[in-house]
């Protein structure tokens, strides 16, 4: 696949410069291009298109979120990511159909997976048949689904995926197996835990530690990874209705 060309709006220049040094170490990125305002994004867009553009939204003038807007009017609306120190426009970001929303101080695994999002919404969709993970017990090699899988936990260079019912470790390691799966609803909660959100029956708050209940099995959410918890979980919360 091709390298991606990207813009970057932000009005504060040290933050644009930064998150522009970071997408330029990405391998995946190509040419960065850079905006202090939404009026100049728009100059830049009319000079030539580009693959995504990575936005601020608290902006003189038209925020980002304005942008955004205006963008998803465009005949072929570049994918946005927000990126921005506020989480409560989190909902608003992703009614406009954001790709991502990544909080600033931006880190550059959590912007990596961003850009991840973005090639990923460019690929063509997997096979039915990559569902299918194949485990082996006692020389026997069986077939079991991936969305019946609740969590993974690491084991050295291997990862014991488990069921309702059982458990079984493949040779995969789980970093491996977080990248290859966060298509299907898969996120790190730990460096040595991955769940299912499709089985995540809660998530509870105790005193700023953060614990998420797959089946019956409470699981501890590391404070690294509680904030990315939160942002995934704000993109799949509906908005509600008045």
């Amino acid at each position: 696949m091709k390298q991606m060309d990207v813009l970057v709006v932000d009005d504060e220049a040290p933050a644009r410069d930064e998150l522009a040094w970071l997408l330029e170490r990405d391998p995946r990125i190509g040419t960065v291009r850079s905006a202090g305002s939404a009026a100049e994004a728009l100059r830049v867009l009319q000079e030539g298109s580009v693959d995504a553009v990575f936005l601020d939204i608290h902006m003189p003038g038209l925020s980002g979120l304005d942008l955004a807007q205006v963008l998803s009017n465009f005949k072929e609306p570049p994918p946005v990511v927000f990126v921005t120190a506020h989480d409560e426009h989190a909902v608003d970001a992703f009614d406009l159909r954001a790709v991502d929303y990544v909080l600033k101080p931006v880190r550059e695994d959590r912007l990596a997976e961003a850009v991840r999002r973005l090639v990923a919404g460019q690929a063509p969709p997997a096979r039915e048949a990559d569902d299918q993970i194949p485990v082996e017990r006692g020389g026997v090699t069986r077939f079991i689904r991936r969305r019946d899988v609740r969590y993974v936990e690491a084991q050295g260079d291997y990862a014991r995926l488990h069921t309702a019912t059982d458990s079984h470790l493949v040779r995969t390691p789980l970093t491996t197996l977080a990248e290859q799966w966060a298509p299907a609803g898969f996120v790190r909660i730990h460096r040595s835990l991955l769940v299912n959100l499709a089985h995540v029956r809660e998530v509870r708050m105790d005193e700023g530690r953060c614990t998420v209940v797959v089946g019956d099995v409470p699981l501890q959410v590391s404070r690294r990874h509680t904030r990315e918890l939160r942002e995934v979980l704000t993109r799949r919360t509906p908005r509600s209705t008045p």
